[in-house]
């Protein structure tokens, strides 16, 4: 069975185009480079996940939405500075075909921004490049709320685990933001328009 790593040994896992099980800022995600489309698909067939469900892509800079054609209007800048880094991930426009293995012909994607807060993720995504990290666990299953649980769930067919401790976190605030103003679709761990 894999063996717990470091996140030096995690990095290299993922930039030779596989899978991983991390801790993120709210829960243990399963996560791949998300600009490599088999890795991103290896994640699809290792949780059983629904193949028309797009997943988080995990950032550590504004300027990395623009890799994904993703071009933010004024307002939407105002929003993102304001509540970046944190719990939220952020729908946004994405019309580029190239990309339609991450938002599965939903034309937008979900993106949370990461900070130094999350040593060890964000160190993991200033090397790796933006991450896709839906929650560690098989589809219709709770998330793993520690390493040993996701490695019971995946065992071999995830290459690399990162242990950080437990994580009972509440999952992220989702909110689309494809049009003029920002809507909540799931409410999460950070709270909005109170």
């Amino acid at each position: 069975m894999a063996t717990i790593n470091t996140p030096t040994e995690i990095i290299t896992e993922l930039m030779a185009g596989n899978v991983a099980v991390v801790p993120t800022d709210t829960l243990y995600g399963i996560v791949a480079v998300a600009k490599n489309k088999k890795a991103v698909e290896k994640i699809y067939t290792i949780k059983g996940r629904d193949d028309t469900k797009p997943c988080i892509v995990l950032i550590t800079t504004l300027d990395e939405l623009s890799d994904f054609g993703v071009t933010i209007t004024p307002e939407q800048r105002i929003f993102l500075e304001k509540h970046w880094p944190s719990a939220l991930s952020v729908i946004l426009p994405v019309n580029s075909k190239k990309y339609t293995y991450l938002h599965r012909g939903t034309n937008g994607i979900a993106f949370r921004m990461i900070g130094k807060k999350s040593r060890n993720l964000y160190t993991i995504l200033t090397h790796t490049g933006p991450l896709v990290a839906p929650s560690a666990n098989p589809q219709g299953k709770d998330p793993a709320t520690c390493v040993w649980g996701a490695k019971r769930y995946f065992g071999d067919s995830v290459s690399a685990y990162l242990c950080g401790g437990t994580r009972k976190g509440i999952a992220s605030t989702i909110v689309e933001y494809t049009g003029q103003k920002p809507r909540i679709i799931r409410q999460g761990s950070v709270m909005l328009f109170k």
